[in-house]
């Protein structure tokens, strides 16, 4: 039983070292996450927009069960697309309010070099 209580204690030695050494690393993380979002949320709310025109037009030239389904998936898709725009906008701002005044987002920076300084 003491060598179960030893191993449980060195275990929890190592995962608390681990988890020290990943703490400096939240900075970087919070930075590549806002890199990502300015990047990739605009580009994928273009794609919905474009998506839902080509759903609705396609679904306009068949019956009206499709019809309905299609105006369905095409009003999901530009809601998506609203969500994307909406998240790309305010992350920075939110997370600059949860990280205090220190961290301000940079709007004019889409180099993934920074983002939030």
């Amino acid at each position: 039983m003491n060598k179960l209580g030893i191993l449980i204690a060195v275990a929890a030695v190592f995962s608390l070292a681990f988890a020290m050494s990943g703490l400096s690393n939240v900075a970087q993380a919070i930075n590549d996450l806002c890199v990502g979002l300015k990047t990739m949320l605009p580009v994928a709310a273009m794609l919905m927009i474009i998506l839902a025109g080509v759903i609705y037009a396609a679904g306009q030239m068949m019956g009206a069960e499709t019809r309905a389904r299609t105006n369905v998936w095409a009003t999901a898709c530009l809601t998506g697309a609203l969500m994307a725009v909406l998240i790309a906008v305010v992350a920075p701002s939110v997370l600059s309010m949860i990280y205090g005044s220190e961290w301000s987002a940079n709007s004019g920076n889409l180099s993934g070099t920074l983002c939030i300084a």
